[in-house]
């Protein structure tokens, strides 16, 4: 039922705002896989798409919001606990997550569970699950010697898919049972003649049956798949991760290629709003102070700073269901910070507005009106610290416009190396740093006030010399190919002398 009000509810909202809560972020495994000035977008693709691999997704939040009438949006947010089901460990004293988890699986890892049920190979992988089966076969094998036919016991405490493996396992070791779930954490189990068991199998009402295991182990994937049903704007915050990780969990594994990974993201979901992108855009127009997470982007937002009291302004309110959002902050749980997001939005979106109208808003402007002044952000994907200030999904990434590089030459300072050139410029500025060959190093920075900074303050330094960089003069590459053509030149030069010199005669 949930799923049904779930799809009905994404149709006919506006928007559909999502974060997501990971076990890590950044994978240091192997070595400088840290993100870098240096990187390219693909570059940096690569390295994330390691770390995406190595964690998993431990909340989802998403928060639909609908324009109930004028300019009232209404607010559904829900916060889901994710746990992918081939986990096992004991659970004593774990997180929540681990313990009311909703399992997901992607398509790969759906056709693979398919082909192993339809085989019959299908095999309980975690070592939790097989306590929790061993137990149960102990229990029933107890029960049925003396129970009659007919006769019906209650397994108890079950979570998840392990009420589908307990039913898969006993209906495998005993041919006189039948089983039947219980709502979500208990199993029915029945001592039946095998003529009657026969025909309970061939019901289309068994919930064993391959189709309803393979709805169950899916879990959040079915509503995930009707987000991309719905094709309605999906907003984030800061959202390169999440997309990454909603592409390698519920679709198909990470792809090699930076752009095909662009690709089916577009596909997945053809309008792409990061409000990050968006409120960086606004510091630039707008009396914007200095904040450091989408809490404080909100709190701004919703102060008189930037929006004075306008009844065009978008109400936002939580439906009845989600109301403790309104009474608590909760920063961190992803239905809250989905909440935000797509509250940020609208507000942004508005402010926009008044910007481009001269304050001259017409009353009640749609969330049409608001796409359309925000036309210029779609698809544009916030890219921190690198080579570009967004990925756009739709189209090629625009390079921005950086500081120079520039290149440390050091003299009468055996030894150093990146780490310490890095400490050395660390307290004056953040520099990325790259050795570039003997003695000499390449720092880049996204400020160029730092560049300039690093020129002044170096200028008489007694074992750094710093300059920018230039790459006829500074390049390795082109300084090996300069000496070997000199010495072609002077070999050259010679021949043709002592070549040309005249014969002496006697």
């Amino acid at each position: 039922m949930f799923q049904i009000f779930f799809f009905f509810s994404c149709v006919l909202s506006t928007s559909t705002a999502l974060d997501m809560e990971f076990t890590g972020l950044h994978s240091t495994s192997p070595q400088n896989n840290e993100p870098s000035l240096f990187d390219s977008p693909a570059e940096r693709y690569l390295k994330a798409r390691q770390s995406v691999q190595r964690f998993t997704v431990t909340q989802l939040g998403l928060a639909i919001f609908s324009n109930e009438n004028a300019n009232k949006y209404v607010v559904h947010s829900y916060n889901f606990f994710l746990f992918r089901a081939s986990c096992g460990s004991s659970l004593t004293g774990r997180p929540q997550f681990l313990k009311d988890g909703i399992p997901y699986m992607n398509e790969v890892q759906e056709k693979i569970l398919s082909q192993h049920l339809l085989a019959g190979s299908w095999k309980v992988s975690s070592a939790l699950d097989r306590d929790v089966l061993k137990k149960a076969i102990d229990e029933v094998t107890c029960w049925i010697a003396a129970a009659e036919e007919e006769e019906t016991m209650i397994l108890q405490d079950l979570s998840g898919y392990q009420v589908f493996e307990v039913q898969l396992v006993l209906r495998q070791a005993l041919q006189n049972v039948w089983t039947q779930p219980i709502g979500d954490k208990k199993v029915m189990v029945k001592k039946v003649s095998p003529q009657h068991r026969q025909l309970l199998e061939n019901s289309p009402y068994d919930h064993c049956q391959k189709e309803f295991i393979l709805l169950s182990a899916r879990g959040f994937t079915n509503l995930f798949q009707t987000l991309v049903k719905a094709k309605k704007p999906l907003v984030g915050h800061n959202m390169l991760m999440d997309l990454m990780h909603l592409h390698d969990k519920f679709y198909k594994p990470l792809p090699e290629s930076y752009e095909e990974f662009k690709r089916n993201i577009h596909s997945l979901f053809p309008v792409l709003i990061d409000t990050k992108t968006i409120t960086k855009s606004i510091w630039k127009k707008c009396p914007f102070p200095r904040v450091c997470n989408l809490l404080e982007v909100y709190a701004v937002l919703c102060s008189s700073i930037l929006n004075p009291e306008d009844p065009a302004c978008p109400v936002i309110a939580l439906a009845s269901d989600c109301s403790r959002y309104a009474e608590k902050k909760s920063p961190h749980e992803a239905g809250y910070d989905a909440f935000l997001c797509g509250s940020v939005l609208l507000k942004s979106a508005h402010l926009l507005l008044c910007k481009s109208t001269d304050h001259a808003v017409e009353a009640d402007p749609s969330f049409s009106q608001y796409l359309a002044v925000l036309a210029e952000y779609l698809n544009k994907v916030n890219f921190i610290r690198g080579g570009i200030s967004s990925i756009n999904f739709s189209g090629e990434d625009v390079p921005c416009q950086r500081p120079p590089l520039l290149v440390v030459h050091v003299r009468g300072w055996p030894g150093l190396n990146e780490r310490q050139i890095y400490q050395e410029f660390k307290a004056l500025c953040r520099f990325d740093v790259r050795w570039l060959s003997k003695n000499r190093f390449i720092l880049l920075s996204n400020k160029f006030k730092d560049v300039r900074r690093v020129l002044r303050d170096y200028k008489h330094h007694p074992h750094l010399r710093v300059s920018i960089y230039r790459h006829w003069w500074h390049s390795p590459r082109v300084n090996c190919l300069l000496q070997v053509s000199g010495i072609v030149a002077l070999w050259s030069l010679l021949a043709f002398v002592l070549g040309g010199a005249p014969c002496c005669s006697f």
